[in-house]
């Protein structure tokens, strides 16, 4: 009996150094700083640790994982990101001698410069609304992704993403749509993600079912017709 007891003692005794250990874990990747500059971030929405968001915005209910980079990107609502996704970065002139940063006008890694030529303006990218963005991706600038899109993980994103497809792949491409085209049409025009956040809460029963949603608006008097 002694000894189970001592057993018992000896996991409970490992088990609070794991436990200790995983919390500090997550302190560390908690405290962590956040690079954001000239950017907005709406009061509900929320950025994690070791993201750096640059000369971009983020509209409400959306969140972005730990450690992105986010550059020159307008971010809908109620949009998810998971962590380590990549989303317009620079590009390098391919069309003159160099790509190299040595030739044209900015700060870079390299700090020599031959000449300090202008390049070409930063295309802004377009994340709609209610688009979720899986762990890893990396989202080529100047790209626009459509409400309700899904983007698996790991995908590289080249082209322009259709409303409520899913894509994945590298380069990523549509595997398929969430929901008919019918219903896409009518949850467009729904624009369900600027409705007043009392009217979301009541429909939130039925966001199970988009039909019954959709229903419930019309019968709130919500017409969609209008959005």
């Amino acid at each position: 009996m002694n000894i189970y007891v001592k057993f018992l003692k000896l996991i409970n005794k490992l088990r609070n150094i794991f436990l200790i250990k995983y919390l500090f874990f997550k302190l560390l990747k908690k405290i962590r700083l956040i690079g954001i500059k000239n950017s907005y971030l709406h009061r509900t929405s929320k950025i994690e640790s070791g993201t750096t968001f640059i000369s971009s915005s983020m509209d409400k209910y959306s969140f972005c994982g730990y450690d992105c980079d986010i550059v020159h990107t307008l971010i809908g609502s109620f949009c998810s990101i998971a962590n380590n996704v990549k989303i317009g970065g620079g590009k390098h002139p391919i069309d003159w001698v160099s790509t190299s940063p040595v030739f044209y006008k900015g700060r870079d890694s390299v700090r020599k410069k031959f000449s300090k030529h202008e390049r070409d303006k930063v295309i802004k990218t377009h994340i709609g609304n209610d688009v979720w963005i899986g762990e890893g991706c990396i989202i080529k600038q100047g790209i626009k992704i459509g409400n309700g899109a899904v983007i698996g993980m790991g995908s590289v994103v080249t082209k322009d993403v259709e409303p409520y497809s899913i894509v994945g792949g590298v380069p990523a491409r549509v595997l398929r749509f969430r929901f008919s085209s019918d219903l896409i049409s009518k949850l467009m025009k729904s624009e369900w993600w600027n409705l007043d956040d009392n009217i979301l809460s009541e429909a939130s029963s039925y966001i199970q079912n988009p039909d019954l949603f959709l229903e419930y608006l019309k019968n709130k008097s919500v017409s969609i017709s209008e959005k």
